[in-house]
Formats: C-alpha cells, structure tokens, sequence
C-alpha cells in the first residue's frame, strides 16, 4: 500500500464509506481485500484511508451485484483495479451470455410444448391396472427397447406389477411416451424433451405451463435490465478512470 497525501476533503472515514450502502467497516475491509475497491492508500503517518473514489467504485460495485451477483462482480471489479480490463469485460460479458442461453432455452422449450399441443393425440385412458410395455410400444409407434432408453434416461417412470415386476404404464406415463416419441421426431434433444415432461408433470395442465414459462421470461427481462444498468455503471466507472476507450 502507498503512502501519500491526499487532500482532507477526500478523505472519508471508513464507517461513513460503509454507511453509504448500509454494510459494515469489515464488509468495507473485505471488498478491498478481494480487489472490489481499489487498493487502500495511506497517509504520511500510516492511517488507512478511503477516498471518493472508493465511494464511487463502492456504488458501481453494488449496482453491478444486483444484475451480476457478487460472484461475478467481484470478479469484474478485481479484474478492474488489477489493469486487466479484457478480462473484467470477458466476465460481463459470460454474465449476458448466460441469459442468452436461458431465454433461448425457455423459447425452445415453450416450442416443443407447442408442438406437444398442436400436434399430439389425446392420451388414451389406461386401463387401472396400466398398459404393458408391448402395447405401449404398439401406441406409441415405437420398440419397446426405445422405452426402455428413455426409461434409463428418467424421462419415462413406468410401476412394476407385484411379483412379476413387468412394466407398467399408467394415463400419465402413456401421455409422457407420447410426447416424448412426438419431439423425437421433430429432432428435439434429450434436454428439452425432459424439460418439457418436467413442465408438464410439475404444473400439469397446459394453461399453467404456458403461464410458468411466460413468468420465467418475463424475470429474464428484469434480470436482463438489471444487467444492462450495471453495465452501464462500470462503464460510467471506466470513463472516469480514463479506460473507457
């Protein structure tokens, strides 16, 4: 840590720092540690002090965490104050990637459960004591080996007779064969096809499916302006540092 002297009225206590964000002085101590402030400098006589500019890297830093969360930000901002600014800027922009791939992901699923509704059958009723794994096949317009796959891969869960233990179907393992023979001719991956069961299992209806995946992309939208308001910030936070350009 440098020693040098900076002007008094630069100068801020560190609880007056930590009253800014409403965090404690060893919280304050810690982001500097963890390079989320710049590194503290000293006066002549040695006392640790803060300056605006940890204020401001303070409220940068706190702005990027509701977007980025504080993994990621306190990666960004150690990159930052280390001289390393295309990494900083390679973690931003990982942190808009992965949205990319969630809202594509929810775009993708909420396709194949489309298609699920345009296209598929009514599941026929099952018999009370399930269908056997032959006349599903025969239903499904599959081999029996392919639902023994899906079946390893966890997407069908078919009971067991007592005694024999043969396979059995009930409604909604007949419903799930269904949908999951129907995507695998649309070339679906494994990946959709069991979110898509996972949708239709947990909310059941369709109506709550389609109202479950408009939720999810309606906080990818908040999620994705709390992003771009941090963003903005660090760049903000680059101009003044003179490493905007």
């Amino acid at each position: 840590m440098t020693r040098v002297n900076i002007a008094r009225e630069d100068r801020l206590r560190a609880v007056d720092l930590a009253a800014t964000v409403g965090i404690s002085v060893q919280q304050v101590r810690n982001y500097v540690e963890l390079g989320v402030l710049p590194p503290v400098r000293r006066t002549a006589s040695g006392y640790r002090i803060f300056t605006t500019e940890h204020a401001r890297a303070l409220t940068v830093a706190r702005r990027l965490a509701e977007g980025h969360g504080w993994s990621r930000t306190r990666e960004i901002m150690a990159a930052v104050h280390g001289g390393d600014l295309p990494a900083a800027l390679a973690a931003l922009d990982g942190g808009h990637a992965e949205l990319d791939r969630e809202r594509a992901e929810i775009r993708r699923v909420l396709g194949a459960f489309e298609t699920v509704l345009a296209s598929s059958p009514p599941a026929r009723p099952a018999p009370r004591r399930g269908v056997r794994i032959g006349a599903v096949a025969t239903l499904v317009g599959v081999r029996t080996s392919q639902l023994r796959l899906w079946e390893e891969r966890d997407l069908l869960r078919p009971g067991r007779t007592p005694g024999t233990n043969y396979r059995v179907y009930d409604e909604a393992e007949l419903r799930a064969a269904q949908v999951i023979a129907l995507l695998r001719r649309g070339t679906y991956p494994f990946e959709i096809i069991e979110a898509v069961l996972g949708e239709l299992r947990s909310a059941g209806s369709a109506q709550r499916v389609r109202a479950e995946l408009a939720r999810r992309e309606q906080e990818l939208h908040v999620r994705s302006l709390r992003r771009l308001r941090g963003s903005a910030a660090l760049h903000d936070y680059l101009r003044v540092r003179g490493e905007a350009d």
